[in-house]
């Protein structure tokens, strides 16, 4: 039997219920700090220490959480469907919890890369510090798509939204582009599912399945729903 395809797309809120604080569920600040301080290129131009410093410890957060019920829930529907998630978090929860096809789109925590080139990538664990190298002879810098800068792996995003017969959010707020412009490219046949607390405004979208609870339980509602109707 050929499976289905399931494309998730998962945000913050995923993670939250992992200790993982998100940013908008606190007036726009995040652990403390305004996020044009912290999180875009002028930010790391102006004070590199400091933007250093605030990934460094978002890095040893991520090392301590584990994967929560959500994010097994949706390595739980494999046994079931091809699942290819698209995720806007740069933890690897996902990954930890045995999901085995995992986009990231605004990069990755536990790696680095070169302010020159954003292609010369390392893995790191511990912190990174103003004067530490690439072998381009450049800065290190967090491997992270900040806010003002492109997001390379989109196109890729939208060419996976082509192969699937349903897609779901988890955990998003949807107000960061281009992560939420791919629901518009889901045709109006295809059905959807929105996970989250608080349900962004998107009833207006066809075939459209809103489910207003955290991500834990509502992906347990998902797998409920998707494993008991005819498929």
């Amino acid at each position: 039997m050929i499976k289905k395809n399931i494309v998730v797309l998962t945000g913050a809120g995923i993670s939250a219920e992992s200790g993982l604080q998100t940013f908008r569920d606190s007036d726009g600040l995040w652990m403390g700090h305004k996020v044009q301080d912290v999180a875009t290129p002028g930010a790391f131009k102006k004070n590199p220490q400091l933007v250093l410093d605030f990934y460094n410890q978002r890095r040893k957060d991520v090392a301590a959480a584990k994967p929560n019920a959500a994010h097994t829930g949706l390595v739980d529907l494999e046994k079931y469907f091809d699942i290819t998630i698209i995720t806007q978090n740069v933890d690897d929860l996902h990954e930890r919890a045995g999901s085995t096809n995992v986009l990231h789109l605004h990069g990755e925590i536990f790696k680095m890369r070169s302010v020159a080139d954003e292609n010369t990538i390392y893995e790191i664990r511990s912190d990174i510090t103003v004067g530490d190298k690439a072998k381009d002879g450049t800065q290190l810098r967090p491997h992270i798509v900040w806010f003002e800068e492109p997001v390379p792996m989109i196109e890729k995003a939208i060419e996976c939204m082509k192969g699937a017969d349903f897609f779901v959010v988890v955990g998003t707020s949807l107000q960061v582009y281009p992560a939420a412009s791919l629901l518009h490219y889901a045709p109006s046949y295809l059905p959807k599912f929105i996970i989250d607390k608080k349900i962004p405004a998107v009833q207006s979208y066809p075939n459209l399945t809103c489910i207003e609870k955290p991500a834990s339980e509502g992906v347990e509602e998902l797998k409920n729903i998707l494993l008991l109707k005819p498929l």
